[in-house]
């Protein structure tokens, strides 16, 4: 079979022609543009990195935190940079101090990292991992609400709520979850790890506890772009990772903040830098901006489970409300589950193969069942999922 073409957006990227790529979600794509952006930077960088890192960096590293703490309406004060949204996780849980008893809620469709790292917490500190089971398929967005609260115990101190699900592609009703729970003095820490650019984020209404996200996803950032919000009453708490020279270094709560989070040692500070960039370069590609870049993918998710649906005919896993940029489907029988989620399938070895489809499939343990994910952005076309169903037709 012929391969299909891209939508004409793709010229933009720089995406291998020989592969139908689906996979947005995973890693992002950067858009030629911004890594030549990112190109004169890291060339600045070379020409005296003691000067760009001491003097420029500096600059552009606060237009950065500015920018996005816009784009997510965010208090400023409160923004750090972080390599990825599991690092963010790791820095608010390993900066708790749990008590025996104490709980932290997640649900059965947390990322898997994340959930590690809850359960090293609470392990380690003789507290206790709740998991609340959403179970499939789901009708509305409320079933998903009144679970998560009904877990929700005296002993709850936090939950990992995310904005939209990485394994099974919903998006959840975070907003009025992140209220109920803190409604009842338990601590969110928002996983928005697919947040920024594929949903609506407005921190200073939401007010979480805590929130991390990726920028090298759905803003298109570069590989290694991510952020950490801390609310104001929490910021005192939370330590990074890496305790470096900001440690032992007098100041407020918000300039510690910027002195322990902006200079945790050597560092490639570029793929943050861009930023603006990128925020800028994407949100130009379609007339009405970043709204419309949402709608667009949003659109177009929701026909391609539309599209895989009519060969893999498994009930739709939740309402098409719940749809934003990614989309699963379950797929059919047992098949075989694997024991760790970096192992590959062999449904997605196939695809890849045989017939140069990217597209991930998971092996959900926690639900017993295998999952087909895609992720639709500007640069991908309903020819690529017609594709894809013709040849799931054939293989399942």
């Amino acid at each position: 079979m012929k391969l299909p073409n891209r939508s004409t957006f793709s010229k933009y990227w720089d995406l291998n022609p020989k592969t139908v790529f689906l996979n947005h979600g995973s890693f992002g794509a950067c858009p030629r543009a911004v890594l030549d952006y990112q190109q004169e930077l890291r060339n600045q960088l070379e020409r005296d990195p003691v000067h760009f890192l001491d003097v420029t960096s500096k600059e552009l590293w606060a237009i950065a935190i500015e920018t996005l703490s816009n784009f997510v309406n965010a208090d400023k004060e409160g923004m750090t940079f972080v390599s990825n949204a599991t690092s963010g996780v790791n820095t608010v849980l390993r900066s708790l101090e749990l008590q025996p008893g104490d709980e932290i809620l997640v649900s059965d469709h947390a990322y898997q990292a994340c959930w590690n790292t809850v359960d090293f917490v609470t392990k380690r500190a003789g507290a206790k991992t709740v998991v609340a089971p959403i179970h499939f398929p789901i009708e509305n967005s409320e079933q998903v609400t009144q679970t998560i609260l009904n877990y929700t115990t005296k002993n709850t101190k936090l939950a990992l709520i995310d904005t939209v699900t990485s394994p099974t592609g919903l998006r959840l009703p975070f907003e009025i979850i992140v209220k109920e729970l803190q409604d009842r003095n338990i601590d969110v820490l928002l996983d928005a790890a697919h947040g920024p650019g594929i949903v609506n984020l407005n921190f200073k209404n939401l007010q979480p506890a805590y929130a991390t996200g990726n920028a090298h996803k759905w803003l298109c950032a570069p590989k290694g772009s991510a952020f950490l919000y801390i609310r104001e009453d929490k910021r005192e708490k939370i330590r990074p990772l890496s305790i470096s020279h900001g440690a032992s270094v007098e100041g407020s709560i918000d300039e510690k903040i910027r002195l322990e989070f902006d200079w945790p040692g050597t560092q490639d500070p570029t793929p943050w830098l861009c930023i603006p960039k990128s925020i800028e370069y994407i949100g130009n590609l379609l007339e009405g901006g970043w709204p419309s870049i949402m709608a667009y993918n949003q659109k177009l998710a929701i026909e391609a489970r539309n599209i895989i649906h009519e060969v893999i005919e498994t009930p739709k896993l939740c309402p098409d409300s719940m749809i934003v940029g990614l989309s699963a489907v379950a797929l059919p029988g047992d098949g075989s589950i694997a024991k760790s989620v970096l192992a590959p399938d062999p449904l997605h070895t196939l695809l890849f193969e045989k017939y140069n489809i990217q597209v991930p499939v998971f092996g959900w343990p926690h639900h017993n069942r295998r999952y087909l994910r895609t992720a639709s952005y500007l640069y991908n076309s309903l020819e690529e999922y017609h594709y894809l169903a013709e040849i799931l037709k054939k293989e399942i």
